[in-house]
């Protein structure tokens, strides 16, 4: 390890969450049906964690899960240190005995949501995400998902560490680290474009920057948009959209969900604003169209 990275802080940040499950509970949980598979062992965020650092010489038994949300920080493994910046998740295994530090830039501290994962799963989903010692970040589009999962977790644990709580954050944290499998799966296939329209076909319910879309597909902003305008006539957020509204014609075809309900199914929680970017490239309103259609 380089030198300093022995030197730490690892809590007592202001506005921090931190949640760690009593030593005894995790080691009942792993010998249960279902938490034995994956249990959440701690968790937390730390917001602009200025002076925030580990040094574990031999390692972890938990798999360590990382999402900078803002700032920088670091990450040194296998002898070797990488930046870590905004939209990146760090995953280090757990259980390899070898050593690993990470820690916060000294200038530009990172926030973070975290968590600690054992169970007989977790090296099987880690290795899906393509995650090794020597390769432990992953690059994120929609850093927002996985941090409102993470908030789950964290909000659930806060409440109680009972049996049925374990297995619902079991389940949770499951979800997370599938979902970082696909993200990088999609970062690594295909042309940008492709990689990038992929990507997006995938979320149609959630919200998507250009600038993180870009970096996940190792892309200028400035050159995924003129991909974008040569393969559709238009933007990155317009072939989004253009999902959405798509996903919306089918709901309002096949359902009878309320026109509310279709707009939070393509992630837009405001009725108002969905009925408005429907009628934009529709020239209806969704329920003008659905009487159409259905009439």
């Amino acid at each position: 390890m380089t030198e300093g990275a022995n030197v730490e802080r690892a809590h007592g940040f202001q506005n921090q969450r931190l949640v760690v499950v009593p030593r005894p509970l995790v080691r009942e949980a792993l010998t249960r049906p279902i938490t034995r598979h994956l249990v959440v062992t701690d968790a937390g965020v730390f917001p602009a964690a200025e002076d925030h650092g580990r040094y574990r010489p031999q390692g972890a038994d938990e798999t360590i899960v990382i999402l900078c949300v803002a700032g920088r920080g670091w990450v040194e493994t296998a002898g070797a240190r990488s930046d870590v910046g905004k939209a990146t998740a760090v995953v280090l295994p757990g259980g390899t005995g070898q050593a690993h530090a990470y820690g916060a830039h000294k200038d530009d501290p990172w926030t973070i949501w975290w968590c600690h994962v054992r169970g007989t799963d977790a090296a099987e989903l880690i290795a899906e995400a393509g995650v090794r010692v020597d390769r432990p970040t992953i690059p994120l589009a929609a850093a927002d998902r996985l941090t409102a999962m993470l908030d789950e977790i964290i909000t659930a644990l806060e409440k109680d560490q009972s049996p049925a709580r374990l297995v619902a954050t079991s389940g949770m944290v499951w979800k997370l680290l599938a979902t970082l499998a696909v993200d990088r799966r999609v970062a690594e296939t295909g042309t940008p474009l492709q990689q990038a329209m992929n990507y997006l076909e995938e979320r149609v319910n959630g919200t998507i920057r250009l600038a993180d879309l870009a970096a996940l597909v190792g892309v200028s902003s400035s050159h995924l948009s003129k991909l974008f305008r040569e393969a559709t006539g238009g933007g990155v957020l317009a072939h989004h959209t253009a999902l959405k509204m798509a996903r919306a014609r089918r709901l309002l075809d096949t359902t009878d969900l309320t026109i509310a309900q279709v707009g939070r199914e393509v992630g837009l929680q405001d009725q108002f604003y969905f009925s408005r970017q429907f009628r934009r490239l529709h020239g209806v309103s969704p329920s003008a169209y659905r009487a159409e259609r259905k009439g």
